[in-house]
Order: structure tokens, then C-alpha cells, then sequence
């Protein structure tokens, strides 16, 4: 039996199996623990297209579907609005500060979110990016 690490974190956040599944050097399962486990939680829900979970329909952000929209303000808006709809709904461990979306300096085909957040439990701030493909360019 795999015994799942304990902490205070833990206790306040949860423990999960780690996103993306993986074993550790000894065969068993990865674990996310705490805080670790509230971030792998915000790009689950990011990163999921509402209808992959079959029992849970509605869960995830929906984000694929600006996949062929230009990389331009007006897409930024709807991805910010998209993202922190979908926080506020399935992440109850933290409070969305702000959501911030922007061109990728890098990459034309490519929006940066930043998410800004709170830990509900402790009322520590934290922050995560994520690439979001997009269409790329300024004309539709």
C-alpha cells in the first residue's frame, strides 16, 4: 500500500496524485501536496475543454476554443473573463485576485495568462502563467 505524505499543508490543501501522473525512482504514484497540489489543480481546470470529464460535463475553462482567434486585445479580454469564470466556479481553495492576458513577446501564435491569486486557508498571495495557443497575428 502507498502511504500518502502528511503535513500541515496537506491538511489545509489536499494531496493528490500528481499532474501529470507520474512514478517516483521506487514505482509509486507522484504526489502533490498543499500548495503544489492548488496549482496543478488551476491548470487541470485551465486546460480541460468542458465534455472530457463524463461525469462532470461542465468542468474546465474551455480555452481550446479561441485556438483560431487572432492573438489581439480584444481575445485577451475573453480569455480573462473565460479563466476567471472558470476558477471562481471549480477552485474553491483560492480567491482570484486578478487575471491578466496578454501577446506572448516569444511567440505570435501564443497568449500568456497571468493568474494572481490568494490561498483561501492562509491568505497567501501566489501567481501562475500558462501559454494559451491562439491563432496568432493582428487581423482576423
Amino acid at each position: 500500500m502507498t502511504t500518502v505524505p502528511m503535513s500541515t499543508d496537506a491538511a489545509l490543501f489536499g494531496t493528490g496524485v500528481a499532474f501529470p501522473p507520474r512514478l517516483d525512482a521506487e514505482g509509486r504514484w507522484g504526489w502533490a501536496v498543499g500548495d503544489e497540489s492548488v496549482r496543478q489543480s488551476i491548470r487541470i481546470i485551465l486546460t480541460t475543454e468542458p465534455g472530457e470529464r463524463l461525469m462532470l460535463p461542465s468542468f474546465g475553462a474551455g480555452l481550446r476554443a479561441y485556438l483560431f482567434e487572432p492573438n489581439i486585445p480584444s481575445t485577451h479580454r475573453h480569455l480573462e473573463e473565460r479563466i476567471g469564470f472558470a476558477l471562481r466556479r471549480w477552485e474553491p481553495r483560492i480567491t482570484v485576485s486578478s487575471v491578466a492576458v496578454g501577446a506572448s513577446p516569444d511567440d505570435p501564435s501564443s497568449a500568456v495568462a497571468t493568474v494572481s491569486y490568494s490561498l483561501v486557508a492562509t491568505g497567501t498571495t501566489e501567481a501562475l502563467e500558462l501559454a494559451i495557443p491562439v491563432r496568432g497575428g493582428a487581423s482576423p
